[in-house]
């Protein structure tokens, strides 16, 4: 859980950085270091986001194979009943 918003805080930081980069300008500036936790604020909040996201698609697959598995063991059932009635 941690490390997707470690990870995604952590390339909000380098996406300042090639920020910094593409305009040729000093990546250490005492009057911008503020922006950096910005970033990387915003990274991690996207991460702890698709986190959410991802924990619920797991459970919406959890619950269909659930349901799908129910569902033959119940279609085995009819099959079994019908093959002993016949």
């Amino acid at each position: 859980m941690v490390h997707k918003v470690l990870f995604w805080s952590g390339l909000g930081v380098g996406v300042r950085l090639w920020q910094l980069g593409i305009e040729m300008r000093p990546l250490f500036n005492k009057e911008s270091l503020w922006v950096y936790p910005v970033y990387a604020s915003i990274g991690g909040s996207f991460g702890y986001w698709l986190m959410g996201v991802e924990h619920r698609q797991y459970k919406m697959l959890s619950d269909r194979r659930d349901a799908l598995l129910e569902k033959r063991a119940r279609r085995k059932e009819r099959e079994e009943a019908k093959a002993a009635a016949e």
